[in-house]
């Protein structure tokens, strides 16, 4: 039977035309079920506290530049969102002056206008919060050299060509958006060969760093987020890490505070993840096949999927 159109954006897929059963499986799952759900290759974490569920992020920063050396270079790749773990950073790298000479970064994406990467001195630019919030904290004596920063450019092959140049990445961390992303890694437009089914796990784990048209959900997202909600004011395309660069991570790590997707999303992706339910139209999905993948929850902000008027 052909796949149902969606809810919400009719010439895009998006994860209301997965079946009802999986939705409605993801929907009942309790805070203590989603532990449940861990799996060898894929782990469930929750913190009771958000100070503690910051720190954890932070510290896995810290883990991964520690093991740095000249020989073996280790980096991680940083979301903007969540951002409150970046601060952390600073202060934790000034205080224990950990020298990060031979330690590299990856930013996971850039808004991409006017066929370039929006500039770093743009108020909306990720590169710009990356640095405002964590690389220009850090005491010049021990941070990071200017080219073990690898932000994505429009021309992506500088940064590919860092992922392929023996760098360690230790860990890609990411939040989760409401098209169940990482990074900007959206369902795709129900257009050409891809207007009756989405694109197969295995054709999008082939997608490297690119350019992306970005959903309209995550379009409305950014804006809730970033602008006021002023949705004319975010772009609508992006460059984006890709699951090629993701799968050459030792971990992906994916923290859910509750500010971004609701509490029916963080149960899907983890459902889908655990349960190995391979779907393009929830992109979040296909890390089910990712050796070792980490959801990270904040118990104060998992909510339920009760069905309540306020």
């Amino acid at each position: 039977m052909p796949r149902k159109l969606s809810m919400l954006v009719k010439d895009w897929w998006d994860f209301t035309t997965l079946e009802e059963d999986i939705s409605s499986d993801a929907a009942k799952l309790s805070p203590d079920d989603l532990l449940q759900l861990s799996r060898e290759g894929f782990k469930v974490v929750i913190y009771d506290t958000l100070e503690d569920f910051y720190l954890a992020e932070a510290l896995e920063y810290i883990t991964a530049w520690k093991q740095a050396t000249a020989s073996q270079p280790v980096g991680i790749c940083g979301p903007i969102g969540p951002t409150e773990q970046l601060p952390l950073v600073a202060r934790m790298v000034n205080e224990l002056k950990i020298d990060l000479s031979h330690a590299h970064f990856w930013g996971m994406d850039e808004w991409y206008v006017n066929e370039k990467e929006l500039d770093a001195s743009h108020p909306l630019s990720f590169e710009k919060a990356d640095r405002d919030l964590c690389f220009n904290r850090i005491d010049k004596k021990l941070s990071l050299p200017e080219s073990n920063l690898h932000f994505p450019k429009a021309d992506t092959s500088a940064y590919i060509k860092s992922w392929n140049s023996g760098i360690r990445c230790a860990v890609m961390q990411g939040g989760q958006g409401d098209t169940k992303h990482w990074a900007f890694n959206d369902p795709v437009k129900r257009i050409g060969r891809y207007k009756d089914a989405p694109p197969t796990p295995e054709e999008f784990r082939q997608l490297s760093t690119r350019v992306v048209d970005l959903h309209p959900i995550t379009c409305m997202q950014n804006a809730r987020t970033s602008a006021g909600g002023v949705v004319t004011g975010i772009p609508t395309q992006a460059i984006t890490v890709g699951p090629v660069e993701t799968w050459k991570a030792e971990k992906v790590s994916i923290w859910q505070a509750g500010t971004h997707d609701n509490p029916f999303g963080q149960r899907l992706t983890a459902f889908m993840i655990s349960k190995r339910i391979l779907d393009s139209s929830v992109p979040m999905s296909l890390l089910a096949e990712h050796p070792n993948v980490q959801f990270n929850y904040y118990r104060g902000g998992i909510g339920d999927c009760e069905k309540e008027m306020h």
